[in-house]
């Protein structure tokens, strides 16, 4: 982790005498993603599917995005993001069990992971082509609980919370006096066996102020908490809706 924080650190003190916006720009978008989500969860050395045996299904993803660009060469740009994830489901434990959970338990589960981003980057490039760079600062907060249906009332609780350093970067390629653009965006870091990406691919409208976008985002969390592990990915396409000034 310093390895990368040093690297990161790095690059933008590099970049920084050589990026800055023309003027000060503002920019705010929400989103939908449609998720589905894979892999297992840990707890106190006992295995979950969360796909398979827990069915867990998306109940609501919502992203909100804003971002402050400005012409003042060694500040870096700011970018804030808050991701909602919450997914439930009804299923079945495999003959291991789970947890305090005995062997082929009908169960009610639910996740929620909530993530909380604030990038701090430079522009790189900023004409047809556009390339940003720089470190983000992630806040994240996860729970998983998994409940006996029938009599027995066992439960089990899977949580993480951590507060990430995560290498930021995004490209963009405009097409001239379209109004149409595509690109590309992600965060990412892997140290000591846990790591966490998070990317996404887009083609986006511009007409005036407003901003349409679609594309398709994936996220891999690996992460340890103590007793408590999730090893999940989370995938599928979005839309958004933005405004920019």
């Amino acid at each position: 982790m310093r390895k990368l924080i040093l690297v990161a650190g790095t690059s933008l003190l590099i970049a920084a005498p050589f990026a800055s916006a023309d003027v000060v720009g503002l920019g705010a978008s929400v989103s939908y993603w449609d998720s589905e989500l894979s892999g297992q969860a840990v707890n106190k050395g006992s295995a979950v599917d969360v796909e398979d045996e827990l069915n867990l299904d998306s109940d609501s993803n919502a992203n909100l995005s804003a971002y402050l660009e400005h012409p003042v060469p060694v500040l870096p740009n700011v970018r804030l993001n808050y991701t909602s994830i919450k997914q439930t489901g009804r299923g079945e434990v495999s003959s291991s069990g789970f947890d305090l959970i005995g062997s082929g338990a009908q169960v009610d589960s639910k996740l929620e992971l909530d993530q909380i981003d604030v990038t701090l980057y430079y522009e790189l490039l900023d004409n047809w082509v556009n390339l940003d760079a720089g470190l983000t600062v992630r806040s994240l907060d996860g729970e998983l609980l998994v409940e006996e249906r029938f009599p027995g009332n066992n439960a089990s609780r899977t949580e993480i919370k951590a507060v990430l350093p995560m290498g930021y970067l995004a490209a963009r390629f405009d097409l001239p006096l379209t109004g149409v653009s595509i690109g590309a965006e992600g965060n990412g870091i892997s140290y000591s066996g846990d790591s966490i990406f998070d990317y996404n691919a887009y083609a986006q409208y511009e007409v005036s102020v407003v901003q349409l976008r679609a594309g398709y985002r994936q996220m891999s969390v690996d992460y340890e908490d103590g007793d408590d592990k999730l090893d999940i990915d989370i995938d599928g396409p979005f839309a958004s809706l933005g405004v920019t000034f």
